[in-house]
């Protein structure tokens, strides 16, 4: 057998193999003794049928099989012997195939086509500075979320008339239509001029009004007329709302029943306690912003100042033979960026996992594995009652219904990300800029754009 790389230029390549008789007939010759000690054909006793019996009624399928068995081998070994950095699967030449005499040829030739990556370098050094937007927790922030905590967990009533603090359960109509919809509208949501439409209503009242003056905020259009934040840019004319029911929420007040409730009973005993833990709280879960914009400003830089030549042609002409007619030439035309970009990244971390010797091993998710499940029951507590059926459920998990481990590589995958992302951070500066939410919020809209 011969095996040959030409390549055609750095980022295509053609890979070349030569079968000779010596290379697959002793293999060939070997499954038709196996074929004929076990085949049962009639006329024959069981193992006593004749080779050139065999040979004529399976000799080709069994050619073909061994025959493909080797190119398919020799490929893949070839690929990982010479250290080839590949993109997609190696196609092969189609038409010489297809050429093939298969009841005459000995010798055969097969091409493959493939797409090549060359070395490139990943700058991991203090030079790369990133900022990560650290969102602080202000006072207007704190008063908001204390009036929501106050608010979610007070108490309820359904007063016969409605005022200013209200909230409308009903039926909405729009301009034209013949058929309601469920509708809720929070008189303090709207604008302070049309509230009056609104205060003095009782259960089967109807109210007429003009949505674009009557709502201000976008998310309470959304709200009233359930629809989503790309509808509600185009909604106007006037609305009939019938009134099913009203209700109104009488804040909780800031006492040891609250505490309880938000947190779990005696976690916090005091007022001063109860705030720095709502800050503490706000604080973590803004956090997890920051880190995961970070994570995806890092993605960013590196996928857009990483100098990587990638086999275009080769890919594109690779996912539409590979996609079973899924990848037409226009959504390939749409997606082809995303998606190189996507292999890009890849690429990156795969180079920075191979240098920095990054594992993962095989325990590690396992014990990943049990941490999700104690936090979708409710935390420790749970690992004590279950004892060592934690581990069976874990094992369970990860092999998943079907028996493919796809839990087992989603986690794995993630632990993997996490650890490359580790890295990245430690070897570059991560330059910390406090922002506020509404700033924060700003950067993610351009950083989406």
């Amino acid at each position: 057998m011969n095996i040959t790389l030409d390549k055609k230029s750095a980022t295509d390549g053609l890979i070349k193999i030569q079968l000779s008789a010596t290379d697959y007939q002793p293999k060939v010759d070997e499954k038709l003794k196996d074929y004929a000690r076990k085949a049962n054909i009639k006329g024959f006793r069981q193992g006593k049928v004749p080779t050139g019996v065999i040979k004529k009624m399976f000799g080709k399928s069994i050619l073909v099989e061994e025959v493909n068995h080797i190119v398919s081998h020799s490929v893949s070994d070839f690929i990982r012997d010479q250290k080839l950095r590949i993109l997609g699967d190696p196609m092969p030449d189609q038409e010489k195939g297809l050429a093939i005499d298969w009841d005459n040829q000995k010798d055969f030739e097969f091409e493959f086509q493939i797409g090549l990556v060359e070395d490139f370098q990943i700058d991991l050094s203090k030079k790369v500075t990133i900022n990560a937007h650290k969102i602080e927790v202000d006072q207007t922030v704190m008063d908001e979320t204390l009036e929501d905590l106050k608010t979610r967990f007070g108490n309820t009533t359904n007063p016969e008339i409605s005022e200013a603090d209200s909230n409308l359960y009903g039926d909405i109509t729009a301009p034209g239509a013949s058929e309601s919809k469920g509708s809720f509208i929070a008189i303090s949501k709207v604008a302070k001029k049309e509230q009056k439409k609104f205060i003095g209503l009782k259960k089967e009242d109807v109210v007429d009004f003009e949505i674009e003056k009557a709502f201000e905020d976008k998310k309470a259009i959304v709200q009233a007329l359930n629809i989503t934040e790309e509808e509600a840019v185009n909604v106007k004319g006037t609305y009939t709302f019938k009134v099913t029911s009203i209700s109104k929420v009488e804040p909780a007040s800031i006492n040891q029943e609250l505490f309880d409730k938000v947190f779990g009973k005696d976690v916090v005993k005091s007022e001063e306690e109860f705030i720095e833990k709502v800050k503490s709280t706000i604080s973590e879960n803004y956090d997890r912003e920051t880190d995961h914009l970070l994570d995806h400003e890092i993605q960013h830089y590196y996928v857009e100042n990483t100098k990587i030549n990638m086999p275009d042609n080769f890919l594109k002409t690779w996912l539409i033979n590979s996609s079973n007619g899924q990848v037409t030439d226009e959504i390939l035309e749409k997606e082809f960026h995303t998606y190189k970009e996507s292999l890009k990244w890849d690429l990156i971390k795969n180079k920075i996992t191979e240098e920095k010797e990054i594992k993962v091993e095989s325990d590690e998710v396992r014990e990943k594995a049990k941490q999700f499940i104690m936090d979708q029951f409710g935390g420790p507590a749970i690992a004590a009652q279950l004892g060592d059926k934690l581990d069976d459920i874990a094992n369970n998990y990860l092999s998943g219904q079907d028996g493919k481990g796809e839990n087992f590589m989603k986690i794995y995958n993630q632990l993997r990300h996490e650890r490359i992302l580790k890295v990245i951070k430690e070897a570059i500066t991560v330059n910390e800029k406090k922002v506020s939410l509404d700033e924060f919020k700003k950067v993610v809209a351009e950083h989406q754009h």
